[in-house]
């Protein structure tokens, strides 16, 4: 039977050729410069996505079996280096777990202020480049104008701007300078509005709903048998977040907070702010709402961060004393998760009474969230490989250890 021009069949078969095989990266901007895929292809179809790791490889978990923990602290920066606060955060938690020590009440606050500050700056990294990644420059910029307001309030705290080995076991290095409180708040009643900005940059854009759409579906069963975590978790609809569902001395740090996990649950998100609706096309799963996840989430920290200075202005104590730096660890072993700007982030540490680990290692969401790009991109053009991958907010430092 012969076939018209408007028939799909016809359309199908133009799009596919002989197989091959094709690298996209390390070098490729929608790899962020350090991720090689080798995509196999048929024309224009994939039919199977292969990451290859390894352009990061510094062996931070073998180095952290031959350094005390006050001075791992560094190593952790540079695993999700947008997000190095996080990573503080949660090794240093893992090593009170071990150790059984409780941190005084301001500094529980101060690092509630801190960490939620890292996943704002980091879910704007992931807006901008997403942008980036499907052709448009501009909400790069706008996402970095933002992203170094924040930087500039983390070095007023402690000198660094990437890489800040602030939290550290027992608390943090050191508190807030005076007038800090004040220049935070100014700033987030500066990001709000523009938030509404970014969405109309980017989250209603028929052109993006038109490139996320629909595309990368992960239903929730997928999400949860490939280990998915974070945002990549949540936008399938699985309600879970650690900061609510975690370990008690994970969850002891936003006892008394006001948030709700974003997460569409009953056919709507949270409505506790007026954000955009979701578009008709989208389907719950894609890379649409991988990145609305993400957005709502910006606005969720900005909230949480109120509260934490309110609570931080009134609270007891001090910010917490680090401890010191070759004091024994007890005998034992300990695993801890910590809901990361991309998802939960463990550390595992097995200690033989010494002052130095006698075993780390970091379990990553990154990993674990890239692990499914074979699966989200088969069957897909060579153009939606970008954005997917795009949605799922990698980075390589988190995954190459």
């Amino acid at each position: 039977m012969s076939s018209t021009i408007d028939d799909p069949r016809t359309i199908e078969f133009d799009v596919r050729t002989d197989e091959m095989l094709v690298n996209m990266g390390p070098q490729h901007p929608s790899t962020h410069g350090v991720l090689r895929l080798v995509l196999r292809t048929d024309g224009e179809i994939v039919s199977e996505v292969t990451p290859h790791l390894g352009y990061l490889h510094r062996c931070a978990e073998k180095i952290g079996e031959n350094l005390t923990p006050r001075q791992f602290i560094p190593y952790t920066d540079r695993m999700d280096y947008l997000a190095g606060m996080n990573m503080n955060l949660g090794w240093a938690l893992a090593v009170e777990k071990l150790m059984k020590y409780e941190p005084p009440e301001k500094g529980r606050h101060l690092r509630v202020i801190i960490a939620e500050m890292g996943r704002i700056a980091s879910h704007l990294v992931g807006m901008g480049a997403y942008g980036l990644d499907l052709g448009t420059f501009s909400p790069f910029l706008y996402a970095f104008r933002e992203r170094e307001r924040i930087l500039d309030l983390f070095e007023e705290v402690c000198g660094a701007r990437l890489t800040y080995s602030y939290i550290t076991v027992g608390g943090c290095t050191a508190d807030l300078p005076n007038g800090w409180l004040q220049k935070c708040e100014a700033f987030l009643t500066q990001l709000e509005p523009i938030i509404v900005e970014y969405h109309t940059l980017l989250t209603t854009n028929s052109i993006f709903i038109k490139r996320t759409a629909a595309i990368g579906v992960m239903s929730a069963a997928t999400a949860i048998d490939y280990g998915t975590s974070g945002p990549v978790l949540r936008g399938s609809g699985v309600d879970h977040d650690l900061r609510r569902d975690g370990e008690e001395i994970y969850t002891a740090m936003y006892d008394g907070y006001a948030f709700e996990v974003i997460v569409e649950k009953n056919g709507h998100y949270p409505k506790d702010h007026d954000y955009p609706a979701v578009p008709r096309e989208a389907i719950l799963g894609d890379c649409w709402h991988r990145f609305y996840v993400r957005m709502l989430e910006v606005m969720q920290s900005i909230d949480l961060v109120r509260q934490a200075i309110d609570r931080y202005s009134v609270a007891s104590g001090n910010y917490g004393e680090p401890m010191k730096l070759n004091q024994k660890l007890p005998k034992g072993e300990v695993y801890l998760e910590t809901e990361a700007p991309r998802g939960q982030m463990g550390f595992y540490i097995v200690s033989s009474g010494d002052a130095i680990p006698w075993r780390a290692r970091a379990r990553s969401s990154s990993f674990c969230n890239l692990s499914v790009a074979s699966e989200l991109c088969r069957d897909c053009l060579i153009a939606d490989v970008p954005a997917i991958v795009g949605s799922l907010d990698i980075v390589m430092g988190e995954i190459d250890r």
